[in-house]
């Protein structure tokens, strides 16, 4: 019997949820052993997953919009896939898309519910999707995994789903995060044409990361000679026409530097070599850059709301997201405070250590168990 997890995400390199997914599998697989299978679409198209090398792969044919419509009729309709997956024990949705699988019992990970909170940042045809399509996934599945108290606080909420429904298990850094040596750090600073001292911020390009105020705020540090610029690493995603004009128009834009993605073997260094990093989003449902800044030896400063706090704990130091001068106040105290930075460093790496995947993994294995039990003694739900 196998246990299937969900790597689509992966396989398709969507941002945090191919982070999630990707490490979660690798590290289930010394703990599942032969039991561990993994699930994707555009099977034979793309992929398998690295790192994964003996894990039975099974999947669909069809690309991921065809999927994901195909999922959200058939769940309405209660019309089960009963030949999807062959054997299976239970299977794990890691990107917000849960099949109906019969009596397959299911886990269901919910990363956040953005589009519920700032549905003027999600296209108008996700927006749709998400809000018919979560609500009966979420219905459907026998658990649900929130990566922080935030989201489960929201689920809660939003959707009336009973608290001992919903279990949390964080995210964690990859073990590859961790402080660099000044040579290393030079070489990618060289490669990537970094400037010398830079604010850092990592993830897509995208409304709710608030970039736009970002530059505002690290624009008086350039000026003021705190900070040579400003670094966005991340792809550009969606919506960006109003960060374009911004940045188009800013009297910063030469220090602004965009390196596009940039190699995982490379981040390190790039989270390493930083003044320090900032986390300005609006809203997240974790915070992954904050765990990885921190596991590299940078200092945080962040954005105080949803899940930001609860993951940087006492290590970052926080800001109103929409207060550009009181951003731009946090930045340029640590920025200007070498021991500051080094005591914020030092709580960092003890904030980053708290979390692991192999915690993470044990204890989704530990919820699999249980839900496989429940479902043995109660199969008709």
């Amino acid at each position: 019997m196998t246990i299937f997890v969900d790597v689509s995400a992966a396989v398709h390199g969507k941002a945090g949820l191919s982070r999630y997914s990707a490490s979660l599998a690798r590290a289930l697989a010394p703990l599942l052993g032969e039991r561990l299978g993994l699930f994707q679409n555009s099977l034979g198209r793309r992929g398998p997953l690295e790192g994964v090398p003996h894990a039975r792969v099974v999947g669909v044919p069809y690309g991921y919009r065809p999927w994901r419509a195909m999922v959200l009729a058939r769940q309405a309709l209660g019309w089960p896939y009963r030949s999807l997956l062959p054997k299976a024990e239970l299977f794990h949705a890691t990107e917000h898309l849960l099949p109906p699988l019969g009596e397959i019992p299911t886990v269901l990970t919910v990363h956040d519910l953005i589009f519920e909170h700032l549905p003027q940042y999600h296209k108008r045809a996700n927006h749709a999707y998400l809000r018919a399509a979560m609500p009966l996934f979420c219905r459907r599945a026998n658990a649900i995994i929130a990566i922080s108290e935030s989201t489960r606080a929201d689920l809660m909420a939003l959707y009336g789903i009973p608290e001992e429904r919903i279990h949390v298990i964080p995210e964690a850094a990859a073990q590859g995060m961790a402080p660099q040596s000044p040579e290393t750090v030079a070489a990618v600073k060289a490669r990537y044409r970094l400037p010398d001292r830079y604010v850092l911020a990592v993830g897509t390009i995208e409304p709710r990361k608030n970039l736009s105020r970002l530059i505002d705020a690290c624009g008086p540090l350039i000026e003021q000679k705190m900070i040579d610029g400003l670094v966005l690493v991340g792809s550009r995603g969606w919506l960006v026409e109003s960060f374009d004009a911004h940045l188009a128009g800013s009297p910063w834009r030469q220090q602004v530097c965009l390196p596009g993605f940039v190699a995982d073997a490379d981040l390190p260094a790039v989270y390493s070599g930083a003044v320090l990093t900032a986390q300005p989003s609006l809203y997240e449902g974790f915070g992954l850059p904050v765990l990885e800044a921190m596991a590299c030896g940078s200092p945080v400063c962040s954005s105080g709301v949803s899940s930001l706090p609860e993951v940087g704990g006492p290590a970052a130091r926080y800001f109103d997201p929409t207060d550009v001068d009181e951003m731009r106040h946090v930045l340029g105290t640590v920025a200007t405070d070498e021991g500051l930075r080094q005591e914020m460093r030092l709580a960092g790496l003890a904030q980053a250590a708290r979390f692991s995947w192999e915690r993470t993994a044990c204890e989704t294995l530990a919820l699999y168990e249980q839900v496989i039990a429940e479902h043995s003694r109660s199969p008709v739900r």
